[in-house]
């Protein structure tokens, strides 16, 4: 190897040390935190109420698959909300500490007008700290910022910090962090919870569909 050679590769391993050092370069979100044990009962599936599971759900080789049309029911017979096919994570409810989802998610091609992921649970007069939005191959922090271009057809792997006293709330795709919201929605005494799917909102796409899987729940260590 010759001198320049050297050279440049010297250059590079700078560049990469003072990239990751200002927190530009993927990180393990994880550290500190402790998982929390998940199983199916956690998985509470909502659905168009006039219609079974399997209908707009399906979990295969560790794949989570929901869909649902624009023209579908809500999830209750007295809900007056946009259909949705949602995994309303149960039994880790919060209202103080600070956890974290993590999961990988898929949104195909065609997609779109439709929250993936929230943060359920907010002080009046909002009904969620968080709502990540898809719209025309961008996925969005509510349809405000944009946390990732060119979505369609391809894993990503997202990680929601929520720091309930903190009031603060950080994103991060495949280990970058994309977004922190401070000060965010929460407020004392707000219920939490977490949900991934599809959820219909302003302009949606007939057709919508999402995938998840290796789905977890952190919170972080005493």
């Amino acid at each position: 190897m010759n001198s320049h050679s050297n050279f440049m590769l010297y250059i590079s391993l700078v560049f990469l040390f003072v990239y990751k050092a200002m927190g530009s370069g993927p990180i393990d979100t994880t550290l500190g935190f402790v998982s929390q044990p998940l199983g199916r009962s956690n998985f509470r599936i909502q659905k168009p109420y006039d219609l079974p599971v399997d209908k707009r759900y399906s979990f295969i080789n560790g794949v989570h698959k929901l869909w649902v049309f624009k023209t579908d029911k809500p999830h209750s017979r007295k809900s007056k909300t946009n259909p949705r096919t949602e995994i309303r994570i149960q039994g880790y409810d919060y209202s103080s500490g600070v956890w974290q989802f993590e999961a990988y998610g898929y949104v195909p091609s065609g997609t779109t007008g439709v929250s993936v992921m929230q943060v359920f649970g907010s002080k009046p007069p909002y009904a969620t700290t968080t709502m990540l939005t898809v719209y025309n191959n961008n996925l969005y922090y509510y349809r405000r910022n944009v946390i990732l271009s060119n979505l369609y057809n391809k894993w990503f792997r997202l990680n929601v910090i929520h720091d309930v006293e903190g009031n603060s709330v950080k994103i991060y795709i495949n280990g970058v962090l994309r977004l922190e919201d401070r000060p965010g929605r929460s407020g004392p005494n707000v219920h939490h919870y977490f949900k991934c799917g599809v959820y219909s909102q302003n302009d949606g796409s007939s057709y919508m569909e999402s995938r998840w899987k290796d789905i977890k729940i952190f919170r972080l260590s005493d």
